[in-house]
């Protein structure tokens, strides 16, 4: 199931046809397709757009670890 949570999509291929996919929707051997030879700043920008999204998600659902102090 794609939940579409992050905003970030790729092209990639699935069952003969290529569709826009989300970062967190991705299978683990998409990812390790997609980072192929990505350097360090396009890492950097998806980690902060990922921090942003789960930020967003906290706030609006107040989601607080439970084993946070």
């Amino acid at each position: 199931m794609n939940r579409d949570l992050d905003g970030i999509y790729f092209r990639v291929k699935r069952n003969d046809k290529y569709e826009a996919v989300c970062f967190t929707d991705l299978t683990e051997d998409e990812i390790e397709e997609l980072m192929g030879d990505k350097g360090a700043q396009w890492w950097k920008s998806i980690a902060l757009e990922l921090k942003k999204v789960i930020n967003t998600i906290g706030e609006q659902f107040n989601v607080v670890r439970s084993d946070n102090p």
